[in-house]
């Protein structure tokens, strides 16, 4: 299945996520609308909403609470963009100005916060210890993983231990809980919660080292924000922590002097110098690693074409240009 396909599988489902989206996104202050519809709408691939969609279906759910699951989650995911892009002062995402740019930051970090406390109100809703438990202990997961990378920004010393702690907190966190509250809603074994939960997690983090690694291969258009993001926040993302073990004294230093200082001046010597350190091929074998983990996670799961559709989400998410 290529990406259409997964979606077109959904596509009833997703129709009534966008749906419930837009109704519980609506507030009498005017600011919320606009702003929330704006990064709501900006383009993004609503991928962990349709995880959990595609997860619960895997699972043989049959009801609709998997919508309500999955907006609370897109909810979630959109409040940490908001955040993250105050944080790390972006003017760019998907291709569009990012909400802070055009709105300021007191604007977004309060729109973000509207948008944790309303998915909190659609669990309450959902009348589920365990469903609250799972996703109030990711989004606690998931601060700290913001803190953990803004301790490591401009750090050239960051150990790949520590990258990938990172990455574990902030962006595979809540993929897993898309994937194991999709077992979790299906009332399905704990055998295959786990299994669910594995599958979810490892996809995350091979999405976030494809992710670090297009910052250095493709264009802007490709992957809708500026090429050296990453650099000129000093974040030292897997092909830079790689290129400087393997790389020569001078190549070293170029990479560290730029994480130090945030530098995007010299972002092609550095994409030179991670091509020939061999840092593109090394982060392309990690994050293929965590898709294979992934896909054998999935070995005890009944097969079906939400099955096999989870799979091939898994291939696109390592091969993916954008």
């Amino acid at each position: 299945m290529n990406i259409q396909s997964i979606y077109s599988l959904i596509d009833n489902d997703m129709v009534a996520v966008d749906s419930m989206i837009q109704s519980r996104l609506q507030s009498d202050v005017v600011l919320i609308n606009q702003l929330g519809h704006y990064i709501i709408n900006s383009g993004g691939k609503r991928l962990r909403p349709a995880l959990a969609i595609l997860c619960a279906r895997a699972c043989g759910y049959q009801g609709d609470k998997h919508i309500n699951l999955a907006t609370i989650i897109e909810f979630i995911h959109t409040a940490t963009l908001l955040h993250d892009d105050v944080v790390d002062n972006s003017n760019m995402r998907r291709g569009q100005e990012t909400a802070n740019n055009l709105w300021g930051n007191e604007a977004s970090v309060l729109v973000g916060d509207f948008l944790y406390t309303r998915s909190f109100e659609m669990m309450v809703e959902m009348d589920s210890m365990q469903l609250m438990r799972i996703l109030s202990h990711a989004t606690n997961i998931i601060a700290e993983g913001e803190v953990l990378q803004l301790l490591n920004c401009h750090d050239p010393d960051t150990s790949e231990a520590s990258y990938l702690e990172v990455i574990h907190h902030k962006t595979a966190k809540l993929f897993e809980a898309a994937g194991q509250l999709g077992a979790v809603i299906s009332q399905s074994s704990p055998e295959i919660e786990l299994a669910m939960s594995n599958y979810a997690m490892h996809l995350g983090s091979a999405f976030q080292l494809v992710d670090d690694l297009l910052d250095y291969s493709e264009s802007s258009d490709a992957i809708g924000k500026n090429i050296g993001d990453d650099l000129a926040e000093g974040k030292a993302t897997l092909p830079l922590i790689y290129a400087m073990r393997q790389g020569n004294k001078q190549q070293t230093q170029i990479i560290r002097e730029a994480i130090e200082h945030g530098q995007r001046e010299k972002i092609d010597d550095i994409i030179t110098i991670i091509e020939q350190t061999g840092a593109i091929d090394y982060t392309s074998r990690a994050a293929q690693q965590e898709i294979e983990q992934a896909k054998m996670a999935l070995s005890i799961i009944d097969d079906s074409e939400y099955k096999q559709a989870l799979i091939s989400l898994a291939d696109f998410s390592s091969n993916r240009t954008y």
